[in-house]
């Protein structure tokens, strides 16, 4: 059996970064990584993956 996944790719606010991503969690997303904003310090970019229960 063969895993499928889908992506997303959220900007996340510092100052609410706990509350977005339990929010993304809550909706089975699994966070893969966190990298810099194009903004700077500000924010940041987080990828996140679940399965899409496809075979």
């Amino acid at each position: 059996m063969v895993t499928t996944w889908e992506y997303a790719t959220v900007p996340v606010l510092i100052h609410a970064t706990k509350a977005i991503l339990d929010n993304w969690g809550s909706d089975g997303w699994e966070l893969v990584q966190v990298v810099p904003g194009p903004a700077g310090n500000e924010n940041v970019v987080a990828y996140f993956k679940r399965p899409t229960g496809e075979k």
